[in-house]
Order: structure tokens, then C-alpha cells, then sequence
């Protein structure tokens, strides 16, 4: 299923072992993991509130961010390409891939040639890593 800016994959298996298995299949695009984000832990202990398991990974491809940060410096706002895993039920876990395309077409960054460029690497690598864990 895709969003308007996000491919979306349902994935059997609990949060750990979906995140395991996510972030082989970035690898296998050339992404890292530069962060991890456990949403639901941090409301419980910022605000005391109760959410399911809620992951926030930020990817990053080294050489395509390089690229889009020598054109426009300001685009390390729109960095890095989050992907999020979420439990939807007991051993089920949902993940969505950012689009690049969409973040780099921001106001006026899809003006941009290399942006455009580098966006479009950069999610043809999402495309894959959501088809090869779907898969």
C-alpha cells in the first residue's frame, strides 16, 4: 500500500526482529542507520503516555547525501530518510519508507536538478529495500 509520501509494508514477526530485518534490507541499498527513535519509550517517560511500539529509524545513503548536501546545505533539514516500524498486533509490524521524491520536491527544491537527481536514487533504493522485505 502507498501513502502520498511513504510505501508502506506489512511485516509477521515482533519489533525487534522487523527492525533486524529492516535494516539488512537498507544495507543492501547502501543505507545506514544513523538514529533510532523509540517514540513509544519516550512519551511514556517524557508525558507518562501510553503508545503502542513506535520506531523512528533515520536512514542515510553517505554518498547521495553528500551529494544533495554540496548542491543545497539547507537540505540537511529534510535529512535523513526516516523509515518507521510500528506493532499493529501481536507479532505484526507495519513499515513505511519516506519517499525521497516527495521530501525533495519541497517548495522549491524540486527546482533543483541534482536534488531531483539524488531523490530519485534515493528512492528507487527505498523502492527496493520495501520490496525486498514485503517479499
Amino acid at each position: 500500500m502507498a501513502g502520498k509520501f511513504s510505501t508502506d509494508v506489512t511485516v509477521k514477526g515482533s519489533m525487534d526482529a522487523v527492525i533486524e530485518r529492516v535494516t539488512a534490507v537498507l544495507a543492501e541499498q547502501k543505507f545506514g542507520i544513523l538514529t533510532r527513535i523509540d517514540v513509544d519509550e519516550t512519551l511514556k517517560r517524557k508525558i507518562g503516555a501510553d503508545f503502542r511500539p513506535y520506531v523512528i529509524l533515520g536512514a542515510c545513503n553517505p554518498e547521495l547525501a553528500h551529494r544533495a548536501l554540496e548542491a543545497m546545505p539547507e537540505i540537511g533539514l529534510l535529512l535523513p530518510c526516516n523509515v518507521t516500524v510500528e506493532e499493529t498486533a501481536p507479532g505484526e509490524c507495519r513499515v513505511r519508507f519516506i519517499d525521497p521524491r516527495a521530501m525533495m520536491s519541497f517548495q522549491d527544491l524540486g527546482q533543483n536538478e541534482t536534488l531531483q537527481r539524488v531523490g530519485a536514487e534515493a528512492a528507487e533504493g527505498m523502492a527496493r529495500a520495501a520490496a525486498a522485505l514485503a517479499g
